[in-house]
């Protein structure tokens, strides 16, 4: 939200790419197109094709542990809590039929639910330790029909003798819970199958020696599959419970499962690969692939037969998607499948935003540095809702791409003025430069930059487009010349970009023009003036350097912030003079530059002779992000004075505000409010004004410049509100009391209202049958609507308070309690209710006393006159008689 202060500069959140996954279970809907996941209190639902939140279902205070893929509706409400463990759940299922739950907790014990009739219908108890892992399946015929027959006579005496229970079979429809199993899994490295109509356990499966992590079980070939972290993968045989396979899997196993009705599995673990096997064999029947980097380990799959695809949930939150129809569905031992296709990568969180950038030449990608050693390329178009395919990447906030080089956290990045180069810098002390090639959807590494003794906190390219562009073709084939560095050991580089390669394989030669010790101590930002002729350096010794570019010489320090400053910016070309606070307009020639640091202030310097020109003060902590706003938008035809806006900047700062900043008068033009946790990053785009914020909430907002639309429809509002009340004396002129007095109380005009209330009152002789004095407004006030009527009832309070106009309030008052029904008043709710019925009652007690008083003293004068009578003063006229004086 935007607070406007004294300026018509407002900006509203626009959209905003948040988090929806951060840790804990994710589940699907049957269709595979509704993703439930945790994201701490909350569970949140999400249209994969679209991308867009369905609902957020709140929680009871407490971390969400666990979800079950029931039946997800589009409008969830809460139908009831249950309690069913004394310890915290560890993992949850729900049955194919959608009406049982199964609910397993750290002490060991299971419950299963009756969803639809909140209470619990099983309570199983054998395992030692936390409950890790629950399946639903329903048994073969064959094994049901394995009972001999003197075994079901005496079931159906035992069942007979306990009919009043009416829990042995519990019905959904017209199936029972006889053929229902559950498997569980326990930290004590044991599987056991529970029969849910005899109440027990059927089997006990004692060989892993581990955790259990994951079961399923497949109908077509009636076995069950067991993984757990001693590394292996069990098979086993449904209807004599025997081990079929021991698979070693030389990982700590996370998660297994079945590949629709083939003999195939795939399980996923601490590599963090999605890995393919023979149940049969035992074999792996997918080409090895490369580990993941380490602490991307996979800790559930999701597999949906209906869309054919897998999900892989990794432990840095993200979400991936992989093609499950591979060439083979049931392998000889020779054949081995290609690696499934990946159809798409989902961020769940993007962590804390420490760094963002518009990129590709129609700013329709986003890059975001997200305390990771990867950059996230993220989609800004918007997406057909009705695409039915999975391979997304069309919807707003898609992740696109996943640059990978970088061995440490990335801290800053820069992007050139055609958005196909992107630089980056990281704790790993290197810089890398990134061609993007969107239009035939290329993201290449093209050059390392290695030198600096320490991490690069700050990175800039050249201002200047390279002189060949003409197109984005030409650009991709022109890098820009150099870019420059700012690194934690206190030294600036200036780097050469040589290019294009000279052959597909080559690596593009890069070195270092020159290298200077800068500053005392970490550098945080840099920043190129509009002509490449000098830069800027901020650092946390508290002062800004001025540099040349061809030399790599000081020529001027800024001095002036008490604490380290973290943001620098150049004037962009042609940015009108900024008058000081005490000196005139700052020269143009030089330009001026913006800076914020950690005391809390923004300032703005001339490059005439390094003064301050201004300090602004409004953060209430350090100032981490500065830009220069853009005039006007450039795509903008509007000649209204709200598009000829004075110099403006934009700040972020550790207190999660933006600010825009009228520069001349150092005022704030408003303040935006829309995360909670610093914001370390912000952009804008030239072309339509739009801000972007980010910070340690994982939050990306964008700010649409409402400005024009705002004072259009001030000036829209404005001419309504004088044409109404022209409308107004018209209809009081014209005596038409009911549009008057609705008019009067639409436009909140209790000074017209009063006039016109008291007109009416003040009628004489009044019309015969009228409380007020006309059966016209009788019948207005008869016919309010409950905001009008309280609208009326605070303008009567207010009145009531006046000895001069209470008569009136009293008058109104009186046809309002005789018209309505007592239960309408007391049902009436809004703001100040209760203010408004004490206000009335106290102030109308008082005007009782004090006519109590006055009739009270009216005795007192009927008493002097007729005394006045008896002595003669007063004759039975009431005239003063005559009176001699001796």
């Amino acid at each position: 939200m935007a607070s406007q202060q004294a300026s018509n500069t407002t900006f509203e959140p626009e959209k905003v790419i948040q988090p929806i996954y951060t840790g804990g279970d994710v589940v699907l809907d049957r269709e595979g197109r509704i993703l439930a996941s945790c994201l701490g209190e909350e569970a949140v639902l999400t249209d994969l094709h679209t991308g867009q939140a369905l609902a957020r279902l709140e929680g009871d205070g407490e971390v969400l542990t666990a979800l079950s893929n029931g039946r997800i509706t589009l409008a969830p409400s809460l139908l009831r809590t249950l309690k069913p463990h004394s310890t915290p759940v560890i993992t949850i299922a729900v049955d194919s039929t959608g009406t049982l739950l199964a609910t397993g907790s750290a002490d060991g014990v299971i419950n299963v639910w009756d969803i639809r009739g909140g209470f619990v219908t099983h309570t199983l108890r054998g395992h030692n330790g936390v409950i890790s892992a629950l399946h639903f399946f329903e048994a073969s015929n064959t094994e049901t029909e394995r009972e001999t027959p003197s075994k079901k006579k005496k079931k159906r005496r035992k069942d007979s003798d306990h009919d009043q229970d009416g829990m042995e079979d519990i019905v959904h429809g017209d199936m029972t819970t006889a053929r229902f199993r559950l498997a569980s899994g326990g930290e004590d490295g044991k599987i056991r199958i529970w029969d849910l109509s005899k109440r027990k356990s059927i089997a006990t499966l004692d060989s892993h020696v581990s955790v259990i992590r994951g079961l399923d079980y497949s109908p077509t070939l009636k076995w069950l599959v067991s993984a757990s972290r001693d590394k292996t993968v069990i098979v086993w045989d449904a209807q004599t419970w025997k081990t079929r396979k021991v698979i070693p899997i030389l990982e700590v196993v996370e998660a297994v499962g079945f590949v629709g009705d083939s003999t195939l599995i795939f399980t996923g673990g601490d590599s963090g690969i999605l890995r393919i096997w023979d149940a049969q064999t035992g074999q792996k029947v997918a080409e090895e692939q490369a580990d993941e980097k380490e602490g991307n380990e996979i800790i559930r799959v999701l597999h949906n037969s209906a869309m054919n695809f897998l999900m892989s949930v990794h432990s840095d939150q993200s979400l991936l998607l992989y093609s499950s129809s591979p060439p083979v569905q049931n392998p000889t031992d020779d054949d081995v499948i290609a690696d499934l296709p990946m159809i798409r990568r989902i961020s769940g969180t993007h962590d804390e935003i420490i760094d963002l950038a518009y990129v590709t030449p129609e700013r329709s990608l986003l890059a975001l540095a997200t305390n990771s050693e990867d950059i996230r390329i993220v989609s800004l178009a918007t997406g057909n809702s009705d695409e039915p395919s999975l391979a997304g990447g069309s919807y707003f906030g898609a992740d696109i791409a996943l640059l990978q080089g970088h061995e440490d956290i990335i801290i800053c990045l820069d992007v050139d003025s055609s958005g196909c180069w992107l630089a980056t810098g990281a704790k790993d002390n290197t810089a890398r430069l990134w061609k993007l090639d969107h239009s035939r959807g290329s993201y290449e590494h093209y050059a390392t930059f290695t030198g600096h003794a320490e991490s690069i906190g700050a990175i800039s390219f050249a201002q200047q487009p390279p002189a060949s562009k003409s197109s984005s073709k030409a650009a991709l084939d022109s890098p820009p010349n150099f870019l420059i560095t700012g690194s934690q050991d206190k030294t600036i580089k200036r780097w050469t970009i040589t290019g294009p390669k000279s052959k597909p394989s080559s690596q593009p030669l890069s070195r270092a023009a020159y290298t200077r010790k800068a500053h005392d101590k970490d550098i945080n930002a840099i920043s190129i003036n509009h002509n490449n002729t000098i830069f800027a350096s901020a650092s946390q010794d508290r002062t800004v350097k001025i540099w040349s570019i061809e030399e790599g010489e000081v020529q001027g320090i800024l001095r002036g912030h008490r604490r380290g400053v973290w943001s620098v910016k150049f004037a962009p070309k042609d940015t009108p003079s900024i008058s000081g606070d005490s000196t005139g307009p700052a020269s143009s020639r030089r330009g001026v530059v913006l800076t914020g640091g950690g005391d809390k202030t923004v300032k703005i310097w001339s490059l005439t002779d390094y003064s301050c020109l201004r300090t602004l003060e409004g953060h209430t902590n350090s100032v981490l992000k500065v830009l220069w706003m853009p005039s006007a938008a450039a795509s903008s035809e509007d000649s209204s004075p709200a598009s000829k806006r004075p110099v403006q900047i934009a700040s972020a700062g550790g207190d999660g505000l933006v600010k825009i900043w009228d520069a001349n008068t150092g005022e704030v033009a408003c303040t935006l409010d829309n995360h909670t946790d610093r914001i370390w990053t912000l952009t804008v785009d030239p072309t339509t004004n739009t801000l972007v914020s980010g910070g340690g909430d994982s939050v990306v907002t964008f700010w649409k410049d409402t400005t024009s639309s705002t004072a259009a429809a001030a000036a829209a509002a404005s001419t309504a509100k004088v044409e109404q009340e022209q409308q107004l004396m018209n209809y009081m002129h014209a005596g038409t009391y009911r549009e008057a007095i609705v008019l009067a109380l639409t436009l909140k005009h209790p000074a017209r209202l009063l006039s016109l209330f008291q007109g009416v009152v003040d009628r004489s002789p009044p019309e015969e049958g009228s409380l007020s004095g006309l059966n016209a407004v009788d019948e207005v006030l008869m016919n309010l609507s409950d905001e009008q009527l309280l609208e009326l009832l605070r303008r009567l309070r207010d009145w009531n308070t006046n000895a001069r106009t209470a008569v009136v309030a009293q008058r109104i008052l009186n046809v309002i309690v005789r018209s309505y029904p007592a239960e309408r008043l007391a049902g009436l709710r809004g703001r100040g209710w209760n203010e408004v019925v004490e206000g009335l009652r106290a102030y109308t007690e008082r005007h009782y006393r004090r006519m109590a008083e006055l009739v009270d003293e009216s005795y007192l004068v009927e008493y002097t006159l007729r005394e006045m009578e008896e002595v003669g003063f007063v004759d039975g006229e009431g005239d003063l008689g005559e009176v001699v004086m001796a």
